[in-house]
């Protein structure tokens, strides 16, 4: 189970398609040590009037010291398995490192008078919170260093960092193993030193106006951000008062500080319904006011200036949303008016408002696009780009009183740049372009969209990067990745890392399937639920369209997905098993039945409305047809990778190492399994930024060796 802001992680774009000019071997790979053999141990339980049996339900017990055992043996294969490779991985760790400029400052963002930014240095895995006051050329104050803090742990994740109003303290929190179960405190940002104050399982805080009062959310047993408090500065955390709790558990709890810096914003969103609450900034100990009472399937957000919110919502039939507004004073359902009128064309995916002007996040025909809405003259113009495929998106825009927009661009070969837009001009100014090392050379490398038809005549767009020359006639490999769920785009974007792919002769493939966002709401709402086969059988039809338009051959042909998208490799590999070579599912929610059963575990029941309650007949017998680990059979079966985070709170490690047991007993092929387990990391995998480097080296190598390809070296 795994979304965008809950299930999905920030998947490590990985494998790519290869080039031509590298020989494909058919012979086996040389033999290695047998894998390990889980133990059976039938684990009966019924759903209804229907019996279940799981014989790898005891991995499940994380405190049985067999399961660590059988965990430990599993990575010991692995490493066994991927061994020849050790040379490659090495190789290929040093090329996607040597592409980082390790020295390196984020694009600062103007807050009142100070200049705030992230900074790397050489050799260090984890970045500097820092900032300047008055203008770029000041002293710099280093608020946060994230090194230090990590001095000694396997493991460190930075989660808040929220200066308060007056920039004199900042709130954060950290997470020592993975769990995201994070602890927040309170520096002082002038001594350095942290206050007394401590509190556990926090998940979003927000500062009043007082720079006194702390605003924060709290995760229930299910990880569940389900409530609010309200928290004074050098009190303890047991008298902190509670502001706000929704105990229906398809809900997460949510908190923030308006750009203004006038409202406490408290929203409660499932996927289908939201509704939101307000607080003056200022007046911090008032009780939460109700913009609209949630309606089933009604969703809303909101967007303050001045006395008046913009709305985003889905209501009236807008299925693709529009933007409506209402005053701030009375801003019930009954209120709202329409600012920018339903276009069922286009998605409206979020606004920014600011003094002076309004910027429109949208998506048309499945490209991200921003528009500009001008108060001063009511005019509102789109900013075009260039290229044919690409993504942008608002960047760090604190500052409420401003005519400068700051957004984000990349594509699949532009790395990620940083420019400021001028509202009034309508002139853009490049703040920063994230350098790639090594020689890399844009122009050397080819982007392109194509679309695959589905079973039902649906057009799926196929976003693909490939470098020049490289040929399109079935002799080189390609590796198809995707996501399809929780309404979660996959746009295209640079990434570093995949270049070590694309000079080894691969075309990299992104398949935009309904279950994602891409194509609009109806294009989600096509590939969840009762529709959720859609989402497999678009990816076939992807592979299919490659392979007929002659990009690959199914010998010749990688897929990889994570999380939610791992439930998606795993369907697609027991649908058609022939059609892939080998197969990366990176902490894959493959055992989603059994998951769904299970209402005690992070996040089921607010998934209920992406997957189904199986609970409930319909539901239980619709996931059945789908769900990877119970469709396991006889059949010849492709080289599986699959990862596994021992802490992981989103995808339980148990379920690849039970998907792995049972395939190992079905499969009717030589190809081999691997399941490789972080033992000291969650659902994103390692935290510093050079061992994850290592972990996508693992999975380029495993593909490589499996496409015979093992002894390519990049062009």
């Amino acid at each position: 189970m795994r979304e965008l802001s809950v299930r999905h992680w920030g998947v490590r774009v990985g494998l790519i398609s290869l080039i031509a000019c590298v020989a494909f071997a058919e012979a086996p790979l040389k033999p290695v040590a047998a894998p390990p053999v889980a133990a059976v141990v039938p684990h009966v339980s019924k759903v209804g009037d229907v019996e279940r049996r799981d014989d790898y339900h005891w991995l499940r017990n994380r405190d049985d010291a067999k399961v660590i055992e059988y965990l430990n043996a599993e990575n010991a294969y692995a490493a066994a398995v991927m061994a020849p490779t050790a040379a490659l991985q090495e190789k290929l760790y040093a090329e996607m490192r040597g592409r980082i400029k390790e020295t390196d400052l984020s694009a600062p963002s103007r807050r009142g008078e100070y200049w705030y930014y992230a900074r790397t240095e050489q050799g260090k895995q984890y970045s500097i919170q820092c900032r300047k006051k008055g203008g770029l050329d000041g002293r710099e104050e280093i608020l946060l260093d994230q090194n230090k803090m990590a001095e000694g742990k396997d493991y460190f994740s930075l989660g808040q960092f929220d200066v308060s109003p007056n920039h004199q303290l900042a709130a954060y929190s950290i997470d020592l193993n993975g769990s995201e179960e994070y602890t927040l405190y309170v520096r002082d940002l002038k001594s350095g030193a942290d206050l007394s104050d401590r509190i556990e399982k926090v998940s979003g805080v927000a500062w009043a106006a007082d720079d006194a009062t702390l605003f924060y959310t709290v995760i229930d047993a299910a990880k569940r951000p389900y409530k609010v408090m309200r928290h004074a500065l050098g009190t303890p955390a047991a008298n902190d008062v509670l502001v706000y709790e929704d105990l229906d558990g398809r809900f997460n709890v949510s908190v923030d500080l308006s750009r203004d810096q006038k409202w406490v914003l408290i929203g409660s969103e499932s996927k289908t319904t939201s509704e939101w609450r307000f607080i003056d900034a200022t007046e911090p100990t008032d009780p939460a006011k109700v913009v609209q009472a949630r309606e089933s399937g009604v969703e809303y957000n909101i967007e303050p200036r001045g006395d008046t919110f913009y709305i985003v919502t889905n209501a009236d039939g807008a299925t693709n949303f529009k933007i409506a507004t209402a005053p701030i004073a009375s801003a019930a359902k009954a209120n709202w008016k329409d600012f920018a009128p339903y276009n069922p064309q286009t998605k409206i995916d979020g606004v920014d408002a600011f003094e002076g002007h309004l910027v429109i996040a949208e998506r048309e025909r499945g490209m991200r696009q921003l528009r500009v809405h001008d108060f001063a003259t009511g005019e509102s113009q789109r900013i075009e780009f260039a290229e044919p495929v690409f993504t942008v998106f608002p960047g760090q825009n604190p500052e409420y009183k401003t005519d400068t927009f700051r957004f984000s661009y990349s594509s699949l070969t532009t790395p990620m740049s940083v420019y400021d837009y001028d509202v009034k001009t309508t002139k853009r100014t490049l703040v920063k372009k994230t350098e790639v090392l090594g020689g890399y050379d844009e122009t050397q490398y080819v982007s392109e969209r194509i679309f695959a038809k589905a079973p039902d005549g649906v057009e799926v767009p196929i976003s693909l990067v490939y470098r020049k020359g490289t040929p399109k006639n079935a002799s080189g490999p390609l590796l198809l990745y995707a996501y399809g769920s929780y309404g979660a785009p996959m746009d295209p974007m640079f990434s570093p890392t995949r270049v070590s792919l694309l000079d080894r002769g691969f075309i990299y493939a992104t398949a935009h399937i309904r279950g994602g966002g891409e194509m609009g709401r109806t294009w989600y709402d096509d590939g969840k639920m009762m529709k959720k086969m859609n989402t497999f059988t678009d990816f076939i039809a992807c592979a299919e369209h490659l392979i007929r338009e002659k990009y690959t051959q199914p010998a010749k042909l990688a897929i990889q997905g994570g999380s939610a998208g791992g439930l998606l490799m795993g369907a697609v590999t027991n649908l058609r098993p022939d059609l892939f070579r080998c197969v990366v599912a990176q902490v894959p929610f493959v055992d989603c039945v059994n998951t769904m059963l299970d209402a005690s575990l992070p996040l089921t029941v607010t998934e209920y409305d992406e997957w189904g309650n199986p609970e409930e007949k319909p539901a239980y017998d619709y996931m059945m047809t789908y769900s990877p680990y119970d469709n396991v059979s006889a059949k010849a079966y492709p080289a599986i990778l699959a990862t596994a985070g021992l802490n992981d709170p989103r995808v339980s490690y148990w379920e690849p190492a039970k998907w792995v047991a049972k395939l190992r007993t079905a499969s009717t092929s030589d190809k081999r399994i691997v399941l490789k387990t972080n033992m000291g990391a969650g659902h994103g995998g390692a935290s510093g930024r050079f061992d994850r480097l290592k972990e996508v080296a693992f999975e380029y190598a495993f593909v490589l060796q499996e496409l015979g390809l093992a002894d390519g070296a990049a062009q």
